[in-house]
Parts: C-alpha cells; sequence; structure tokens
C-alpha cells in the first residue's frame, strides 16, 4: 500500500502542476512535470515515514501502554543520525487483562511487538505483582488459577520494571 500511495500521491501533484502550466500558459517550464512526480513521492514518503508511529499509536486504546519505541538511525539513510524515525515499538495491551479470581495480585496480558511493515507479534505474559515476578506463557507454559506456573518459570523483575508497573498499575 506505501507504494500504490506513492506512486499516488506523485501523480497528484503532477495533475496540479499540469493544471498551473496549463492555467499560466505554458510559462511554468516543461520540466516541472517529471520533477513534480518525484517532488510529491519524495515528499508523501517523508511524511509517511515520520508520521507512521504517532498515526498508529494515536487509534490505540487508552489501555494500551507504549512501553518502548526506539528511535532508528540507519546508515543507508544519513538523516535519520539529526532527525531520528521510530518504525517499532512494545506496548502492554490492557484491554484484556485478565486478573486471577483466587489472587488479585496475579495477572495475564499480551505485549504487543509493533514494526512497520510487518505482523504484529503479541506476547502473552503472566504478571506477579505480589512478588515482582513475570513469566512468557509461551507454547506449553500455562498459569494455573492458584498461581502455578507449569511448564516454565517466574523471572524476579522487581516492581519497578516498565512492563511489570504496566502491568500491575490500579490494582
Amino acid at each position: 500500500m506505501d507504494y500504490i500511495a506513492t506512486f499516488a500521491a506523485g501523480l497528484g501533484l503532477v495533475g496540479f502542476v499540469v493544471v498551473v502550466r496549463h492555467l499560466s500558459g505554458g510559462r511554468l517550464p516543461k520540466w516541472t512535470i517529471p520533477a513534480s512526480i518525484g517532488l510529491g513521492m519524495i515528499l508523501f514518503s517523508i511524511w509517511n515515514e515520520y508520521t507512521w508511529y504517532t498515526r498508529t499509536t494515536s487509534v490505540l486504546p487508552e489501555q494500551v501502554v507504549i512501553l518502548s519505541s526506539p528511535a532508528d538511525k540507519v546508515f543507508y539513510r544519513p538523516w535519520t543520525y539529526v532527525f531520528p524515525v521510530s518504525s517499532r515499538f512494545a506496548a502492554l495491551d490492557g484491554t484484556g487483562m485478565v486478573k486471577s479470581p483466587q489472587n488479585d495480585a496475579l495477572r495475564m496480558a499480551e505485549v504487543m511487538l509493533v514494526q512497520r511493515w510487518t505482523p504484529t507479534q503479541r506476547i502473552p505474559v503472566a504478571f506477579d505483582c505480589a512478588t515482582g515476578r513475570r513469566a512468557d506463557l509461551l507454547e506449553g507454559v500455562e498459569l494455573l488459577p492458584d498461581g502455578t506456573l507449569t511448564g516454565g518459570e517466574w523471572m524476579d523483575v522487581g516492581t519497578e520494571d516498565e512492563l511489570q508497573r504496566a502491568a500491575c498499575q490500579g490494582g
């Protein structure tokens, strides 16, 4: 879709330039037509790249907590060293937070790993808010309502861990 939108932006700007050139009686030089295609595509690409993070996170429910959004700086786009761009982020999806009916300190939620141009990955995670532990609930790992973890191990992360804090806030 990015390619189609970029091409459409180039065509849109060239359409505008053709109309302006016609209305000016041909006073606008002919080279402005192909130049406007390139300029339209470049401007759209820059806008699309630098607004992706804001556009993506602005539509998330308020229960989704952004944990990190590293700014990318890459050698083949040297301007990113001056103007870094975010093309990925990690977030805790609190919309599906499940609390244990037997122990309010035990919770389960999904961590979303969102990256531009790739499908979103969702990792189920168990949290023990009382002891500052968490466990990734990958294949074969299960958290029972009484707090017993089968097929995996708890990781001591502490109560100040950003992910732990996001999952345990609000009681």
